[in-house]
């Protein structure tokens, strides 16, 4: 699947729900399901900055397919950074980079998120696109 037909799932899946209870626990089971990094990759150097709670994200590249793994100490923020390598991990680097992310309004995330959250939301998608970037320049 390509990114697209992946955030067009996400918006589907979102619009399902009636309230934003509802899918802030649909965020919570989707953390649930994060494919976890591995604990020696919980290092400074793997933080993301800019995040109100503690997010690790490591990548690696994989038959020239970026594959992420994350994991974060709150349950809110493990379900967004569980979103963002949904949509990201298994792609190639250039189209991580070229990727919208439009469908994070579509859902309604972001206004929906206190300020630090939405500048961690931020940070999030900016540290996974430098990974790709990174990639990228090792393919080129």
């Amino acid at each position: 699947m390509n990114i697209t037909d992946i955030q067009n799932d996400i918006i589907d899946e979102f619009s399902m729900f009636d309230d934003w209870e509802e899918r802030y626990q649909y965020m919570i089971d989707l953390g649930k399901t994060l494919p976890l990094i591995n604990e020696q990759y919980k290092t400074d150097d793997h933080l993301i900055k800019g995040c109100q709670s503690r997010v690790w994200v490591h990548a690696d590249l994989e038959s020239d397919k970026v594959v992420f793994t994350a994991d974060s100490d709150a349950i809110i923020t493990k379900g967004i950074i569980a979103i963002l390598i949904r949509v990201f991990s298994n792609q190639n680097p250039k189209d991580i980079i070229d990727a919208n992310t439009d469908f994070i309004d579509k859902i309604g995330l972001k206004e929906h998120l206190s300020p630090t959250r939405a500048n961690g939301l931020v940070s999030m998608i900016k540290q996974l696109k430098m990974y790709a970037v990174a990639y990228q320049t090792q393919l080129s």
